[in-house]
């Protein structure tokens, strides 16, 4: 990854209370690229993005975005950051009192000044770029959840960001929408120039699209590489994970006493 970084994370270290759940992690993601994030639940994924949007502050270490330490700006200068910044969460959380048309305009009548037939044919724009722009009237409950996934990625490039975030963008779709969306996400990044991270449990269709891999586990990031490298990887986390299989460094079983003494059975 040999291109100018846009955002890089520096020996991160971040608790709740005094429970650790970043440990020194580095990070880089550079400018054009498309990066995954991908680990079990509870490893500190969406943690992540949330030191990077800003909403948490590291208890050690920092991130940067385009330059700037995020946990060291003011009010006003987050706020500026994070016009620069789209970010598409889990299941779309479109407004759901708000039409299509709406929910796309949102930010561009709240973070700009255009006059409303500037905003109407960027709209447009956005929405026909996802391929819904004869959805606008539509309300988000006359949607299917792939749709409304398309609508909510139309939301998130409203104001061409220069990073985007996705927070699991494809739980929950079919295959046709799952397909669908992850062309979009590589298509609209490479058409807007931007950097985009996504953090996601879907290794097939991830490592169709993406640039660069973070493996992530405990805390930590256990594996790093190209689609090819965590495909061909000999690490036993990362092969357990990729292919699905039911036991290997991730147990099946929970630990537990003694299977025969809890149930009371003698030899």
């Amino acid at each position: 990854m040999s291109s100018p970084v846009l955002a890089e994370i520096c020996e991160l270290n971040f608790a709740y209370d005094k429970r650790p759940v970043l440990k020194g992690i580095n990070m880089v993601f550079p400018k054009g690229k498309l990066i995954a994030i991908m680990g079990l639940s509870g490893c500190g994924k969406t943690t992540l993005l949330r030191h990077i949007g800003g909403a948490l502050k590291p208890t050690k270490g920092c991130v940067k975005v385009d330059g700037q330490v995020v946990h060291e700006l003011g009010q006003d200068g987050l706020y500026a950051m994070r016009r620069k910044m789209g970010m598409l969460f889990q299941f779309g959380a479109l407004f759901t009192d708000m039409s299509v048309y709406d929910n796309v305009a949102f930010q561009m009548r709240e973070h700009t000044d255009l006059p409303e037939e500037i905003i109407h044919d960027l709209v447009l724009m956005k929405l026909h770029a996802v391929g819904l722009r004869g959805t606008h009237t539509l309300m988000p409950s006359e949607l299917s959840g792939g749709m409304a996934r398309r609508v909510a990625l139309a939301r998130t490039v409203a104001l061409d960001p220069m990073l985007i975030m996705y927070d699991e963008p494809f739980a929950g779709l079919d295959p046709i929408s799952l397909t669908v969306v992850g062309d979009l996400i590589r298509r609209l990044n490479d058409a807007l120039g931007a950097t985009s991270i996504i953090v996601t449990h879907d290794i097939q269709e991830s490592l169709k699209i993406v640039d660069y891999v973070y493996f992530m586990a405990n805390g930590v990031i256990e594996a790093e590489g190209t689609p090819d490298e965590i495909r061909a990887s000999d690490k036993e986390f990362v092969h357990q994970f990729v292919h699905g299989e039911m036991d290997g460094p991730v147990p099946f079983h929970y630990p537990g006493g003694d299977y025969r003494h809890d149930l009371n059975l003698k030899d």
